[in-house]
């Protein structure tokens, strides 16, 4: 444990001297008139006309009536603690005012909905706030791309950018990478259950192993986990009978969400920076779900002191609303006009929730807040992790917090990691709904209960989340 961790979790207070949960706003009291349909009613007509394809309703079979803050509430009337929070799309919670009053005054001065790439005043302050955001040495010479508005296409974007710039055609991405779903960026990731039905995914993509030390792919542990994986690039990349022709770019994220919660050791980066600093590879950083604070710095690659040639965002920089961006090094900007497109990448509401965020973020220092509301919450998930077993391993890094559910009737390995638990987790995440908290799964087999609230959470939020958190994996056993 690390003694900062453990400082904390000295000081975290017993589930029984947690709060109760905070009331929900004062206009909520009452309900509105016309609405008797609770959640079955919706959920029925849901599964009646919508895709197979949808995922959340069958792990969190609720209807969403209205939300405020960290809270929503269900068409039954119940209140919930949001650790979901759009994906981590929703930096500032629901409905927080500052970015209600910026899309309020977008709306009251008449600004076009969409523009395509038009240019606008809202568009160049919000290139500004954002360029304002990022490291100078970074965007002192940066180009952006407005993309459509999900973080899959700004991934598509990205591998285009590459290979038109470099003229090469393979792409390295990492074990456990969630990068998307559409056709190009599901094959940069790592998950194989959404391939197996789709045939040609994108080729010579090569899969590289991510420095996973509970799963460490080498059987080390530990920082051998880190060093293993950089020795075993450096070799690969240099190797020429690999079967790898020259990359045309390289895709990581600093910490691995959809994947698990895994934060990338700040060595490993740089290390990673030097490699293909030193052999010309692009390196792209996948910031959808970690930019805009989560992290404890403005965006997770800072943590390791380095800069990305290709900076990948979506979610948060929108304020909660669709958008997604490149910025990239402009000796890459090589590519022609009308190379990537999209007919909603002018969103300007979305550029104006998003320039609003990102200035409340950064004066009200919440990327802080988070590192230390993350720890805080770490603390107490160490402390619940020391009498429940099932928990094989707590981690995150700022608001971005996984713990990995583990099946205690199999045999650990030699590192002493037992396998990934699917139906335990599920049961804990059941048992959260149940208790009044959203929480969402991934990683390995969806093992791992992974937390996402707002940046906005207080000391008290935390610790009624890691109360409901502890009674759940005490009632699901």
């Amino acid at each position: 444990m690390r003694p900062e961790i453990a400082e904390l979790t000295a000081r975290a207070r017993p589930a029984e001297a947690l709060p109760d949960a905070m009331p929900p706003p004062a206009r909520w009291q009452q309900k509105r008139p016309g609405e008797p349909l609770g959640n079955a009613h919706y959920l029925a007509r849901q599964s009646g006309f919508e895709s197979n394809a949808r995922t959340y309703p069958r792990k969190l079979p609720i209807a969403i009536r209205r939300a405020e803050g960290i809270h929503v509430e269900d068409a039954d009337g119940r209140l919930y603690i949001d650790c979901l929070a759009g994906a981590g799309a929703l930096t500032l919670g629901h409905y927080h005012p500052v970015v209600v009053e910026a899309v309020q005054r977008a709306v009251a001065d008449g600004v076009p909905w969409q523009t395509l790439d038009l240019t606008t005043p809202v568009k160049d302050a919000f290139v500004e706030e954002l360029f304002g955001s990022l490291p100078k040495a970074f965007t002192e010479s940066a180009r952006i791309q407005f993309c459509g508005p999900s973080g899959a296409d700004a991934i598509e974007a990205a591998i285009k950018l590459v290979k038109t710039a470099t003229g090469r055609r393979s792409v390295l991405a990492f074990h456990g990478a969630y990068h998307g779903m559409t056709h190009g960026a599901l094959g940069l990731t790592g998950e194989t259950g959404p391939k197996l039905a789709v045939a040609g995914l994108m080729a010579e993509v090569h899969f590289l192993p991510f420095p996973y030390a509970y799963r460490c792919p080498f059987n080390l542990g530990g920082e051998a986990t880190w060093q293993a994986s950089i020795a075993y690039i450096e070799r690969l990349l240099d190797d020429t009978n690999s079967g790898i022709a020259p990359p045309a770019g390289m895709i990581l994220e600093a910490v691995q969400g959809e994947g698990g919660v895994i934060p990338a050791p700040d060595q490993w980066l740089r290390e990673i920076r030097r490699i293909t600093r030193e052999r010309e590879i692009p390196l792209i950083i996948d910031e959808v779900q970690t930019g805009v604070g989560r992290t404890g710095l403005m965006y997770a690659f800072e943590h390791a002191g380095i800069l990305p040639d290709v900076l990948v965002l979506s979610k948060a920089v929108g304020g909660g609303l669709p958008l997604s961006a490149l910025v990239y090094r402009e000796s890459l900007n090589l590519w022609q006009p009308g190379a990537h497109a999209g007919t909603f990448r002018g969103n300007q509401l979305a550029m104006a929730a998003g320039a609003a965020t990102l200035r409340y973020v950064k004066e009200q220092r919440l990327d802080r807040h988070a590192d230390a509301m993350g720890r805080r919450l770490l603390a107490h998930l160490q402390r619940i992790r020391q009498d429940s077993p099932q928990l094989g391993d707590v981690r995150g890094r700022g608001l971005m917090v996984g713990a990995e559910v583990v099946d205690l009737r199999a045999e650990a390995d030699r590192l002493g990691a037992r396998p990934p638990c699917r139906e335990v987790a599920r049961r804990i995440q059941r048992e959260c709904l149940d208790r009044g908290m959203i929480i969402e799964l991934g990683g390995r087999q969806g093992s791992v209960a992974r937390f996402l609230p707002p940046l906005t959470v207080t000391e008290n939020d935390i610790d009624r989340i890691a109360g409901i958190f502890g009674e759940a994996v005490r009632a699901a056993g």
